[in-house]
Formats: C-alpha cells, structure tokens, sequence
C-alpha cells in the first residue's frame, strides 16, 4: 500500500536534525518577545499558502513579497537570539574536552587563562552586602565581552576586593554600571549591559538585574548581583538568576563553575 514512499536512513537523520533544530530555537525563544514574532510569520506563511493553494494570486502576490523581505528583516529582528542560538551550539561543543582541544590546536588558541581570583570577589561581595551597596560583576569565560567594554572606562588593573569596593563605593563616579573582569583583571567599569526582554521577569527585579539577565542571555559569562535595597547577593548564568544566601555560597558556586573552566581551558 506504501509502496510509493521510500524512506532512508538519510531521510530519518534529516528529520531528526531538523526537530532537533526547532526545538533549539524554541527553548532559545520562549519567554521572549521574539516568539510572538515568530507566531506571525508562522501565520503569514499559512495564510500565503492556503492563498497559493485557492488561487488567489493577488494575496499570494503580496504575502509572497513580504516573506520574501522578512528573510532578511528576520536577521535584524533576531540578532541577539541568533547569537545566543550560536553561542549555545559553541558552549555545547567545547563542553566536550576532547574537541574542545582539538578545536583550540587547530586554531591556534592553546593560550593560558590566569585563575580567576576568587577571594578577591566574595570579600568585596560581602563587604558590599553588609553595607547595602549595589554592585553588577561580570566575569568573563569565552565569549568576546569587548562590546560591553567600549561602553565603559578603560581600567585593566588587578583584581583585588579593594579596587571592587572603591569602584561600587556609592559617591565613586564609576559606581554606576558594570565591572568587566577579564584574565583575573579589572578591564573596565561603568560599563552598560543590555536589559533582558524577558517578559516573565518577576517585578521586584531592579535594573541590576535584568541587566545582568540581558548579558547573560548573550554571553556565556558568569555574573555576579549585590542588590542596593536588600543587600543580597544572586549570580545570572545563561538567562537564569541564582539567589545566593551569603559568601560562603558565592565562593563555592566560583569554585565549582569557574575555576573549573579555566583549569578546562588551559
């Protein structure tokens, strides 16, 4: 009876990598206001179809120009979920150390990465907790934070609890932004971090937060939130935020997610 249909392997391997695909882009779009963007498009392409189908050529004419536009207009509407969707792909294929080394011997990246100074984090944090004083930390792992950077002031000084507390000190000029640390080095403060577009935020997150959201959601940085109101201190990794209930905690989750890394990648 089904004769006629002559499925390979290559056709199941097709399907699979293609659900596989979808299903990606779905996690990467839930939540966002970018899915309602793709809901219309999805409806579009339906409507243009059924026109095409009735013969309709006027509304097929039409639907067909815009589809035909809106390939492109999608690469500017979805820059940052393409560029988290690539980053994901990257992050899960360096996860595997052994391609992880292969990738960085052919490409020459073999360089070492300092350790990151934990001690110096967790004793600002705490200080800056204890005296409610707002601070947004961002350590940087892989991804390329020298977009972030150029927004803010130019330091790269060695990191030390000192230097983060005189930084987020509440009449310090460079208090109001982010810190970017890079290489176990202070790259630069006052830096501005894109707000999450998340709209299922909860409402008592403040500015701090959803930034560190934002950036977190592009990049595959750990960073670190002292909150000016509460004195509490969470982390935001991969567009998730973390509460943490004090130092303690902090320097373990360094220890265990960081450090780890960096011993990975040398």
């Amino acid at each position: 009876m089904f004769d006629f249909i002559n499925i390979t392997i290559t056709d199941i391997l097709d399907i699979l990598l293609v659900a596989t695909l979808i299903y990606q882009l779905y996690k990467l779009l839930k939540n966002t206001a970018a899915m309602r963007i793709v809901f219309s498009i999805v409806l579009i392409y339906l409507v243009w179809a059924l026109a095409r189908l009735l013969n309709m050529e006027l509304l097929s004419t039409i639907l067909g120009q815009v589809l035909g536009v809106g390939v492109i207009a999608l690469f500017i509407v979805f820059q940052p979920e393409i560029r988290r969707f690539l980053l994901h792909f990257s992050m899960r294929f360096e996860a595997n150390r052994k391609s992880n080394i292969i990738w960085r011997t052919l490409f020459r990246l073999n360089k070492p990465i300092t350790e990151l100074d934990v001690d110096a984090i967790t004793t600002a944090c705490r200080h800056m907790s204890e005296t409610k004083t707002g601070a947004l930390i961002l350590v940087s792992r892989r991804s390329s934070l020298d977009m972030y950077v150029e927004t803010g002031d130019m330091i790269d000084a060695r990191l030390s609890s000192r230097l983060l507390e005189n930084i987020f000190f509440k009449n310090s000029p460079l208090h109001d932004g982010a810190v970017i640390i890079e290489n176990n080095r202070i790259k630069a403060a006052r830096c501005t971090l894109p707000i999450s577009e998340n709209p299922n935020l909860p409402a008592s997150y403040g500015m701090r937060h959803r930034a560190a959201i934002g950036a977190s959601e592009h990049t595959d940085a750990l960073l670190v939130i002292v909150s000016e109101e509460t004195g509490k201190i969470s982390v935001a990794e991969n567009g998730k935020v973390r509460h943490l209930n004090n130092t303690k905690n902090l320097r373990l989750f360094f220890l265990e997610e960081i450090n780890s890394f960096f011993r990975d990648s040398n």
